[in-house]
């Protein structure tokens, strides 16, 4: 009876723990509308256009010219980048790169996707895509591992033939992200997110001017640092209630009853 009671007291808490893991782990809502996305590209780091994750940006721009924008990454997540050029009805072949950097402009490598592609003579479109490798809360120094922050994407066309520079495009892009919970989880976190601009400001400055130069304040919707919370706290939880259960159980099993289980004759 009492193994029944300690048995039922540990499904108990593992249902409570395992909660939250659930909720956090749904997915989280997209931007519902893009009403709000940009419709135009910066031409360099400092002029990117800032986009939200969920977005989809769009812009007009020659073959030849490079675009940027710039959106945020927390830790914990896997963005994933695309892109779309929409081609002019008459063009030779093409080929078109996506590049990722992070907030101290060191390139990113894309774990996977179609980073680079050539367009074939008459094409339509080409589409690309680059997901990135986790973000990590700390890293080493001497690592180029993402960090959270500000991350910047360039488009533009490589090996462009001459006839076709300057031609119009109509290009657009989207950044979407993956949570990918506990197993990304390291010990230990930045200071302060790699938003260019921002550690630059001194408080005397921030005090002397309201109105400062920020080249980057655009943040994730809970702000950042915002995957404290992982599932590594549930299977920490889940594993002590197991451990503490085996525990219970066995000394049920072996303890004796107090008295022993025959009597000698004649006693």
């Amino acid at each position: 009876m009492r193994i029944t009671r300690v048995v039922s007291g540990a499904l108990l808490a593992l249902g409570l723990a395992a909660g939250p893991a659930v909720a956090d782990a749904s997915p989280s809502p997209s931007a519902s509308q893009d009403g709000g996305a940009p419709t135009r590209a910066g031409t360099a780091f400092r002029t990117a256009t800032e986009i939200e994750q969920g977005q989809t940006a769009t812009a007009s721009a020659s073959t030849g010219d490079y675009l940027y924008w710039s959106f945020p990454a927390d830790a914990g997540r896997r963005p994933t980048v695309r892109a779309t050029v929409k081609l002019p009805d008459r063009h030779a072949a093409e080929t078109w790169q996506i590049d990722v950097y992070d907030g101290l402009r060191r390139r990113q490598a894309c774990q996977y996707g179609a980073q680079t592609r050539t367009a074939a003579a008459a094409a339509p479109s080409v589409e690309l895509t680059c997901v990135l490798r986790t973000v990590r809360a700390w890293s080493e120094q001497w690592a180029n591992d993402p960090l959270p922050g500000t991350y910047y994407v360039r488009l533009t066309a490589v090996d462009v033939p001459t006839s076709d520079l300057g031609l119009p495009v109509e290009a657009s892009v989207r950044v979407d992200s993956k949570d990918i919970g506990g197993s990304a989880a390291v010990d230990g976190s930045l200071a302060q997110p790699l938003i260019p601009g921002v550690a630059l400001k001194s408080r005397e400055d921030e005090e002397s001017s309201s109105d400062s130069a920020v080249l980057s304040s655009l943040e994730p919707e809970d702000g950042w640092a915002s995957g404290w919370w992982s599932d590594r706290w549930v299977w920490t939880a889940i594993g002590g209630v197991l451990a503490a259960l085996a525990g219970v159980g066995g000394y049920a099993l072996t303890r004796g009853t107090g008295r022993p289980s025959r009597v000698p004759p004649g006693a």
